[in-house]
């Protein structure tokens, strides 16, 4: 697959980079940085080099000029580094640093200060639909996720296991993140069932035959590796009686659909749906990160029931979104975009679906996913 230009900007000055692996933060580098000094600390020799003795890094800086752009590639790896970075941003102004990382859960761990705000902090995701424009195919993504090694792949449900498989034994594994790793198996079995809904610990904790707190233990690994995410309800103003639970997701459609197991009694449409919800999801994440807003991902849900799957909330933003896989639109799927409406009359609100056809009906704007998809950019409103 031909190099895809990615909506990420780096602006200036130095910066955290944190994505999950084969996202395309290297990717993203070599192409717009190819002057820049790289220390990958997935090299086993640097790994053990850097490790044993952080101040190496003030050595090579010495030698580097002036304007030059330093990349640490999986920095978690070797957080010590850290001190020794903030060092040299004190005393080398002109240095330009590129932290990049799969997993914070390490850098929390060891206390670091993350360069005392030195650095800004930012994400990459996995492909947006309008990053790939003709490549992007509805189908594929909701069967094979859009994580980049995997949509450049000639096998792509092959590596999408290969990659699922290699997160587990490296990033969980290797590090030592969990004492049973059958254990954890289960459990991205069992949370995956929870993916687009309410996470309940009880259930998944029964499941995987494990204490609740072990499972707490297992989603904080899952969200420190950035391979899960969880979103809040929407409470601002709150004229209902809410929910106070958090919706859980994997960060990839793909991942989803390679860890949910299928069997005779599970419905495809049911799994399709929750696939493609997961996979508006990661497309709003991603919108939002990559404007670089104060905007915040919501969703809305009244004790009696009463759901609205998204609302983007910000100085300038205000949508409420529901997602139906459903290629015709029933007066019953708008009721929890009137219900939030009569609430919130300041929102814009909208429907996604599976038809072909863009309209309108009792001041919700209904429109096709794909042409969502597609049209999601950066740059732009969402409708």
């Amino acid at each position: 697959m031909e190099t895809v230009t990615r909506f990420f900007q780096a602006g200036v000055g130095s910066f955290f980079l944190f994505g999950p692996r084969g996202t395309g933060k290297s990717t993203w580098i070599a192409q717009y940085m190819p002057e820049a000094l790289t220390i990958d600390l997935l090299a086993p020799d640097l790994f053990r080099s850097y490790a044993a003795r952080p101040e190496r890094l003030l050595d090579v800086a010495a030698a580097l000029p002036l304007g030059a752009i330093v990349v640490i590639d999986e920095v978690q790896k070797a957080p010590e580094l850290l001190s020794v970075t903030h060092k040299l941003m004190e005393e080398r102004r002109d240095l330009r640093f590129v932290l990049t990382g799969s997993s914070s859960r390490k850098l929390k761990r060891s206390g670091v200060d993350l360069l005392a705000g030195r650095a800004a902090m930012k994400t990459m995701h996995p492909f947006m639909a309008s990053e790939i424009g003709e490549e992007f195919s509805l189908a594929k993504a909701l069967a094979y996720g859009l994580v980049p090694v995997v949509v450049g792949a000639p096998a792509p449900m092959e590596t999408l296991k290969a990659y699922v498989g290699l997160y587990v034994r490296e990033e969980v594994q290797m590090e030592g993140l969990v004492r049973d790793i059958g254990s954890f198996s289960r459990f991205l079995e069992a949370a995956s069932f929870s993916h687009a809904a309410l996470l309940n610990l009880t259930e998944v904790a029964r499941e995987c035959e494990v204490n609740r707190k072990t499972v707490e233990g297992y989603i904080s690994i899952l969200e420190d590796l950035l391979l899960a995410f969880q979103i809040p309800v929407f409470s601002r103003r709150a004229k209902r009686h809410l929910i106070t639970h958090q919706k859980f997701y994997l960060f990839d459609a793909g991942v989803f659909r390679c860890l949910r197991p299928a069997g005779p009694l599970d419905r495809p449409e049911e799994i399709e749906g929750a696939a493609l919800e997961g996979l508006v999801a990661q497309h709003l994440r991603a919108w939002l990160a990559y404007r670089q807003e104060e905007c915040q991902l919501f969703f809305w849900r009244t004790k009696s029931g009463v759901e609205v799957d998204f609302v983007l909330y910000g100085p300038d933003t205000f949508y409420a979104i529901e997602v139906k896989n459903s290629s015709r639109v029933h007066p019953a799927m708008l009721t929890g975009l009137k219900r939030f409406r009569e609430d919130y009359p300041e929102a814009r609100a909208c429907l996604l679906y599976r038809g072909k056809e863009r309209f309108e009906r009792n001041g919700v704007l209904c429109l096709p996913c794909e042409e969502f998809f597609r049209n999601l950019r950066s740059d732009q409103a969402i409708t």
